[in-house]
């Protein structure tokens, strides 16, 4: 197994289109699905042990607390050796212009020596923030590529803008 994708994802109530909605599948998820589409590899997604609350107001407090304490959000194991992995497609929601917590601490508890990283992430207008910079400054030993920023609201039309970006993975 030398690619795989692992990505966080949040159902439930979102802002989409300017007001609160709920989606059944969280963005990220079901950009990480479009993505493996085309790549046909392994997918494994980051679950909290303490669920998010589905409500958008709580889960915007409770995140902005993760941020500014740098709290570890605890996740299920996955069962995988990132060991035997070479190239990671990193999918997560943009949160307070990063990723989240529970990424930052997947990332904290793994060895990114040699490690190629594909970062994705869908996002209400903030783009991928400053998620590279992070990426390259916590996955210390890695190749951060470029990432895939695509709106949560038109995730479902990213099709095109997948293609593109997997092309300089395709074509190694």
């Amino acid at each position: 197994m030398e690619t795989v994708i692992i990505f966080f994802s949040k159902s439930g109530e979102n802002f989409i289109h300017g007001k609160k909605q709920t989606i059944l599948v969280g963005n990220t998820k079901f950009l990480a699905l479009k993505i493996n589409e085309q790549l046909q590899v392994p997918m494994f997604e980051l679950i909290p042990q303490r669920a998010y609350p589905k409500e958008y107001d709580r889960l915007l407090k409770q995140s902005k607390l993760e941020k500014k304490e740098a709290q570890a959000v605890e996740y299920r194991p996955l069962v995988l050796d990132l060991k035997k992995v070479q190239t990671i497609f990193l999918g997560f929601p943009n949160w307070w212009g990063s990723y989240p917590e529970i990424i930052k601490t997947f990332i904290q508890a793994n060895d990114w020596e040699d490690k190629v990283i594909y970062p994705f992430c869908t996002h209400e207008g903030s783009a991928m923030g400053s998620s590279i910079e992070d990426l390259k400054r916590d996955c210390s030993g890695a190749f951060v590529h470029t990432g895939l920023p695509v709106c949560g609201s038109r995730v479902e039309k990213a099709d095109l803008a997948i293609s593109n970006w997997l092309i300089e993975y395709i074509n190694q």
